[in-house]
């Protein structure tokens, strides 16, 4: 297995391992309302001041919190958390793209949708397309999107091979074309298909199945 340990990767992992801690995790849920002195602390958690102090500095060590003199009485010290320690916590990698592109088998329930969403969410240009496009857009589709306020009358299922680009960023989100397309550079959501139930169930919980793939990767996406 080959891991490019870089130096962004180090700091990141080092914080993990500070939070793996029960109790210093909940020192970091404390920080974030506001900042506490040592004694606040021992007195929230029920813990002796060494072990406190030990916590304290395997945070301040991986750089989550930082301590500062109080103006007041120059004893007393608040510990706050450090600025952007909470960032970047959740794993993933940023990307640039010049244009999404959510490719569906058929075109006209998954990527349609997808599509729409990302216009809601990014300045990315998104587009999107079918291995085998149907000849229109399913009406499920249609009904979820004027539910969700998202516009989908009108449009018309296009062919991956008139829609794709050189340099698209390439999302599947159906298996079958996953698995069709097995050369393709690209991403993949494994959404289930709605057309296989029919129901406005299964068009809503593909809307908000990618709806949440969709809000998670515009934050780590960006334009080339």
């Amino acid at each position: 297995m080959n891991i490019e340990l870089t130096d962004s990767l180090r700091e990141r992992a080092a914080r993990h391992a500070a939070l793996a801690d029960p109790a210093r995790l909940r020192i970091v849920d404390m920080l974030t309302l506001g900042d506490l002195s040592p004694k606040e602390l021992r007195a929230e958690l029920g813990m002796p001041s060494n072990l406190l102090s030990h916590h304290l500095r395997s945070l301040e060590g991986a750089g989550l919190i930082m301590r500062q003199r109080s103006e007041a009485d120059k004893r007393r010290s608040y510990f706050r958390l450090a600025t952007g320690a909470l960032d970047d916590l959740v794993p993933g990698r940023e990307h640039a793209a010049r244009r999404v592109l959510f490719v569906c088998t058929k075109n006209s329930a998954r990527s349609q949708l997808a599509t729409a969403l990302w216009r809601q969410v990014s300045e990315v240009p998104a587009a999107s397309a079918g291995t085998h496009p149907a000849d229109s857009i399913a009406p499920g589709a249609t009904e979820v999107a004027l539910r969700h306020g998202l516009e989908l009358a009108g449009l018309a299922p296009r062919s991956l091979e008139h829609v794709a680009r050189d340099g698209d960023f390439i999302v599947t989100v159906c298996d079958n074309a996953h698995e069709e397309l097995t050369e393709l550079d690209g991403i993949h959501w494994s959404v289930p298909d709605p057309l296989r139930l029919d129901t406005g169930a299964a068009f809503e919980d593909a809307y908000l199945d990618l709806a949440r793939r969709i809000n998670d990767l515009a934050s780590r996406l960006h334009a080339a």
